[in-house]
């Protein structure tokens, strides 16, 4: 059904999700045992990762959401490598409800940053002479639900976990 508009533009209430921009703000990687580090690939790597989304409002419609992934990976006591990324990307939320922004900025918007995310740590390891390391995908519904869940039991107890 066609809403008049008097001539002019149709007005737009359709929900939308833009990414204008996205960018590396920080990345380390180190390969501190270079290079009797490779002497130690005889044996399957311990791989640690941890993932968190921050996210900051930059406006009414427009927020930069971080994703920062930290790991490190050692076999037989040595450190192999380790890496730290910050990728992010502003994006623009226009006709979103509000009940719903907060979960489309720490849930949508990471998952279609990881895939790039994912690539850049996959390259530096490779670079670096070590198989690629390929994270599997991440569930950012459920790491916000854990999330959400620890906030109320904080409020409930008053007290921070």
């Amino acid at each position: 059904m066609n809403t008049p508009t008097n001539g002019g533009p149709a007005a737009q209430t359709e929900p939308q999700m833009n990414c204008l921009v996205q960018y590396i703000k920080d990345f380390s990687f180190e390969n501190p045992n270079a290079p009797q580090s490779f002497a130690s690939l005889q044996t399957q790597p311990s791989i640690n990762i941890q993932i968190n989304v921050n996210a900051q409002a930059m406006g009414d419609t427009d927020f930069e959401v971080t994703l920062n992934l930290e790991g490190k990976a050692d076999a037989a006591g040595t450190v192999l490598y380790g890496f730290e990324l910050s990728y992010a990307g502003v994006f623009r939320l226009v006709n979103i409800p509000q009940e719903m922004m907060q979960q489309i900025v720490m849930v949508d918007c990471p998952h279609l940053l990881f895939p790039f995310a994912r690539e850049i740590i996959a390259s530096a390891v490779n670079n670096s002479a070590f198989p690629p390391l390929l994270l599997g995908p991440v569930n950012f519904f459920g790491l916000y639900q854990q999330r959400m869940n620890e906030l109320g039991s904080e409020q409930a107890t008053g007290q921070p976990n």
